[in-house]
């Protein structure tokens, strides 16, 4: 009965009228495809900057506006909350749809409202980013203001999403949107509880946090932690969950594993947080705790892996001619990569060399370009030219193309990172034979340097292959018109 699901989810409406009327929402779906581009682009080449910066500091340019300390948090919320959110709204919008077999809560204007609120939020606070108008925090989250906007607008994503299930008329709740659920559950209860602050006054944009010192380090790494747990793990994994059965055109390998899975998953990560802070001043048992948590979402992580790539049994030679697939398939490694290395890392005597250095950054970026990047590419290529309308790409030859430059560009960033970030604890920790360090802080930043350029050339390669993508869904989008996808044809209008 499940795998019915997923195989009829593009199957038409029981109810319909018989105008010609979109059976589901999908222009808002077409503006959050192209604003997902727009910002991973913009992300992007925002990183490729700032990794340029730390080799050759001179291109901080002397301006308040355009040094690393402005750039760095504007790079890492384009990506995350821009790119990645931006995907996770087009891609839960569209399954959800699809799945209940319901067309969206609210219509065309829920989806817009969740479009330009959304992205008015973004760009409220990468303003906030460039002129230092932040909490300061680790992630350095924007100010009160817009805060409170994207509570509004979140709260708004549920209960169009939560609404949409509700009128479902499939009996059958697939698993993907429990995965989409938990994401955008979890994400609210971590905005309201990391981002309590009082403003110093209504007609400011700064304001005090809620908390202070040890528990405001605890707060904002269970914030930043489940933020990498929720938003960027189990959002995506309702996209794998859909989409990859599709590409594969097979059913979930092991639909009882993604129940395991969505629980083990949910319910571990959410304690994970405090591997963040090992020999810190937070408490021995909460440092253990975390770490604890961690070893164990090992088991689960690599549960959903192998469910994700067995569904390709019987299939893996659409790997030859589908590149949107091969971007899948590969994503699903990356995620194996980084969900056992963060485990290793989170053991206190592996982050004793670790934390700190750019190990961290190669681990982040692993998951990152690999899994959430490559995922994401991989569902645009699928669902670009069938919310246009079209059923190929206008190049497959150019997405292999974007496929093989990027994952180049993956690999120099991310094992530059490993070779520069244990080299930097290994010296960070010498000591020479009267007990003085051996190294001092500057001389460790000079040995970095060709790393460093090496990370920068591999951000390159990968902001070129986002082009690449960009171009190809361009022409694929502008090639002749088709039937219109979701739209009754005419003679089934008529029978209707």
């Amino acid at each position: 009965m499940h795998d019915n699901v997923i195989a009829a989810a593009d199957a038409p409406l029981a109810r319909h009228t018989p105008r010609a009327q979109p059976l589901y929402v999908e222009a808002p779906l077409r503006a959050f495809a192209v604003a997902t581009i727009f910002w991973g682009i913009a992300g992007f080449l925002v990183g490729v900057y700032i990794a340029f910066q730390l080799a050759f500091p001179a291109l901080n340019l002397g301006l308040e506006y355009t040094t690393f300390g402005r750039l760095r948090p504007l790079h890492t919320s384009a990506v995350i909350f821009a790119f990645g959110g931006n995907a996770l709204m087009l891609t839960s919008l569209y399954v959800v749809q699809r799945t209940c077999r319901a067309r969206l809560l609210g219509g065309d204007d829920a989806g817009w409202f969740l479009f330009w609120g959304y992205n008015f939020f973004i760009v409220i606070a990468a303003t906030g980013y460039l002129l230092g108008v932040t909490q300061g925090k680790e992630y350095a989250e924007p100010e009160w203001y817009a805060d409170l906007w994207l509570t509004f607008v979140w709260v708004a994503y549920l209960v169009i999403y939560g609404g949409t299930i509700l009128r479902r008329e499939e009996p059958h709740i697939y698993v993907a949107n429990w995965f989409f659920l938990a994401f955008i559950i979890t994400v609210a209860v971590l905005h309201l509880g990391n981002n309590m602050a009082l403003p110093v006054s209504f007609a400011g944009a700064k304001s005090y946090g809620a908390a202070a010192g040890v528990q405001d380090a605890m707060i904002q790494w269970w914030y930043g932690h489940n933020a990498v747990g929720f938003f960027l793990t189990s959002g995506f994994l309702g996209m794998m969950y859909y989409f990859v059965p599709k590409q594969a055109e097979r059913p979930i390998y092991s639909y009882r594993l993604s129940i395991v899975h969505f629980w083990a998953l949910t319910f571990l990560y959410i304690w994970a947080g405090p591997h963040h802070l090992h020999h810190t001043a937070l408490p021995d048992w909460a440092q253990v705790l975390g770490m604890v948590f961690s070893i164990m979402l090992w088991m689960p992580s690599w549960g959903g892996m192998i469910n994700g790539l067995m569904t390709l049994s019987g299939a893996w030679d659409k790997l030859r001619t589908d590149p949107g697939l091969r971007f899948s398939v590969a994503a699903l490694g990356f995620y194996g990569i980084a969900t056992f290395e963060g485990p290793v890392m989170s053991i206190r005597a592996v982050n004793s060399l670790s934390h700190y250095t750019d190990w961290t950054i190669g681990h982040v970026h692993s998951g990152a370009l690999g899994w959430n990047g490559f995922i994401t590419f991989g569902v645009l290529y699928w669902l670009v030219p069938r919310l246009w309308g079209r059923t190929a790409l206008w190049s497959t030859k150019l997405a292999n193309w974007h496929f093989w430059i990027a994952t180049l560009g993956i690999l120099l960033y991310i094992t530059s990172m490993w070779v520069s970030g244990i080299m930097q604890g290994l010296m960070w920790r010498a000591y020479d034979h009267l007990g003085f360090l051996q190294y001092s802080f500057v001389e460790t930043v000079a040995a970095m340097h060709p790393y460093y350029v090496i990370r920068a050339m591999g951000g390159v390669l990968y902001l070129i292959g986002a082009l690449l993508m960009a171009y190809n869904l361009y022409r694929s989008v502008r090639a002749p018109q088709e039937e219109p996808h979701g739209i009754l044809p005419a003679a089934a209008r008529v029978a209707a």
